[in-house]
């Protein structure tokens, strides 16, 4: 885990927090009770990576956990370094409903808005001062 001072790996705007909320209420416990909204990134989509979310029922090594406004995102170990100091949105608009990354690790996004392109930090630039 990464645990820098005054920077959370992830924020939750207040609209966020209540959709995680929202959804860990309505969340079957079936074989594990929900423990909070996981996020992660995996390879995809033509900008060439996608965000990913699912119900996390256990936190694996390396997982980063934040707790925001009494909501918990069970950030994955992998996503880390392409999630550290994003703010976790939720919009609702006439036609839809969806959270939104406002990412400073973000390059650039596909014109659909379904990938994105994210540069990592590097491990070495979360030791300097």
């Amino acid at each position: 885990m990464f645990s820098i001072p005054g920077l959370k790996v992830i924020s939750l705007t207040d609209a966020a927090a209540a959709r995680i909320r929202e959804i860990m209420a309505q969340s079957p416990d079936g074989d594990a009770p929900a423990l909070g909204l996981r996020v992660g990134v995996k390879k995809g989509g033509c900008a060439g990576m996608e965000y990913t979310f699912e119900i996390a029922r256990a936190v694996s090594k390396g997982d980063e956990v934040v707790t925001d406004k009494d909501a918990t995102v069970v950030v994955d170990a992998k996503a880390v370094l392409f999630l550290l100091g994003t703010e976790l949105d939720f919009k609702t608009d006439r036609f839809s409903s969806t959270f939104v990354f406002n990412n400073p690790n973000q390059v650039s996004a596909c014109g659909c808005g379904e990938s994105v392109e994210i540069k990592p930090q590097s491990e070495s630039a979360l030791a300097a001062p």
